[in-house]
């Protein structure tokens, strides 16, 4: 199978996706009510989609094209109204966070389709362990090689998005003394991790009949990189968000994603090369483990500083984009949350604290995701 052409797409634009915890109201666990939500779904006119995921505990919601940070926090607005509305008449809550903190994954369901009972049957039980929750940020790029180097750019940045979105502390009733758990279920996917250092379409798309030729990959699907290209959409796709508890962050951390893209494809101030990558996964792990109290690698120069110095220098440098792409709003909800060490997984922690009851956790994010 070859590799679909890379579609045409307005620069800058915004896609994004986050994938949602339904939830009893007794105790707070994982409910199998996907088909029920997306039955009582289909009776709204929303912007974007609603779509089933892996298992039935789950569900994914996605915008549509957006211009801004603002309209992506509008329309995902909208479609959360049409959802808690929906769950209530269920008699269930919707939440966000990347993991659900004592959910069991052998009691999980697989969604009854046909790619989700063939990723079953490949993967095992790590597709039921892959009832976790990310929120994916899609940016368009003008043509295919600028949609590279977006992609090779923002792989710098890796380590504070997983850091400001970390609301994954729990699992399986365990405080993991990670900030994003959730990443750690995928890394155990053989084809998790980095897209190749190539530079040009024409290199990746001889990179993408190798990898067919083996036949371990039969499409673009099959990647579960950090980023990777979305050709269809003309896009490149961001992934290694937790999803947020709020709608209101997910928007925020869309306009630092396009701030940046417009800063890259505008000034092309970085060349990328395959030594950018040598302190990829160091700086992965220190954000996953520690969040934005983590430790960040310079690539370029091996310096050593904390992580989030180095966030709140990046949201002063891009201010200029921002405000050009609108987006200055959401840098300045980020930098107060970076400035006070404040990500989700730290309220997460704190609420655990105070109550004692993960179920009480649970039920107070569903508050939250409410914007109660």
């Amino acid at each position: 199978m070859s590799l679909q052409p890379f579609a045409q797409s307005e620069a800058l634009t915004l896609g994004v996706e986050l994938e949602l915890q339904l939830v009893n109201t007794v105790d707070y666990d994982l409910a199998h009510y996907a088909s029920d939500m997306l039955r009582l779904m289909a009776r709204h006119k929303l912007p974007g989609a609603v779509v089933p995921e892996m298992t039935e505990g789950m569900i994914e919601i996605s915008t549509d094209v957006c211009h801004s940070w603002s309209e992506a926090h509008e329309q995902l607005g909208q479609i959360r109204d049409a959802l808690v509305k929906s769950a209530d008449k269920l008699n269930i809550a919707v939440v966000g966070g990347g993991t659900h903190p004592f959910q069991q994954w052998h009691q999980q369901r697989i969604y009854d389709k046909p790619r989700f009972h063939q990723l079953s049957q490949l993967y095992g039980y790590l597709s039921k362990q892959f009832t976790i929750f990310g929120q994916h940020v899609h940016v368009g790029c003008p043509d295919a090689d600028t949609a590279l180097y977006t992609l090779h750019g923002l792989s710098r940045y890796i380590p504070h998005f997983i850091a400001l979105a970390a609301s994954s502390p729990f699992v399986q009733g365990q405080d993991t003394a990670f900030d994003s758990a959730r990443l750690n279920s995928v890394f155990a996917f053989p084809l998790s991790g980095r897209a190749p250092c190539v530079l040009t379409w024409g290199e990746f798309e001889q990179y993408f009949d190798k990898m067919t030729r083996t036949g371990v990959v039969q499409s673009m699907k099959d990647f579960y990189w950090d980023i990777r290209p979305k050709p269809e959409f003309g896009t490149i796709e961001v992934r290694v968000f937790d999803t947020p508890l709020t709608v209101q962050h997910a928007a925020a951390l869309a306009g630092y994603v396009q701030s940046l893209a417009a800063w890259l494809q505008t000034q092309r101030p970085i060349t990328p090369c395959e030594d950018d990558y040598l302190v990829y996964s160091y700086n992965r792990f220190q954000a996953c483990r520690f969040g934005l109290d983590a430790v960040y690698v310079d690539p370029a120069s091996g310096t050593h500083l904390p992580l989030r110095e180095h966030l709140l220098a990046s949201f002063e440098q891009l201010a200029p984009f921002a405000a050009q792409c609108g987006a200055s709003g959401a840098l300045e909800r980020l930098h107060a949350e970076a400035q006070a060490g404040r990500n989700h997984a730290r309220w997460l922690r704190e609420c655990q604290q105070r109550e004692d009851l993960l179920a009480e956790v649970i039920r107070q994010a569903s508050g939250r995701f409410r914007n109660e």
